[in-house]
């Protein structure tokens, strides 16, 4: 299927973001599909491989957190 910007452009705002909501929803429900890339599995290995040399140097969630709000 193929839409056509006639298709969506004569909808309010409102209503292309619940569009967009919506289209996001159903990727996000099949995301386990996508297949993963030879790019993504080398990054992934990298980064594990990174990790067990050195697990110190691995932020806590809140730590990652903390550093994405400043004073909070």
């Amino acid at each position: 299927m193929q839409l056509q910007p006639e298709d969506w452009q004569s909808l309010s705002v409102p209503e292309r973001i619940e569009l967009v909501e919506e289209i996001w929803d159903s990727v996000a429900r099949d995301v386990e599909r996508l297949p993963v890339t030879d790019a993504q599995l080398v990054i992934v290995r990298e980064r594990l491989a990174a990790y067990r040399r050195d697990p110190s140097r691995v932020l806590s969630w809140d730590e990652v957190r903390k550093g994405l709000r400043p004073g909070q």
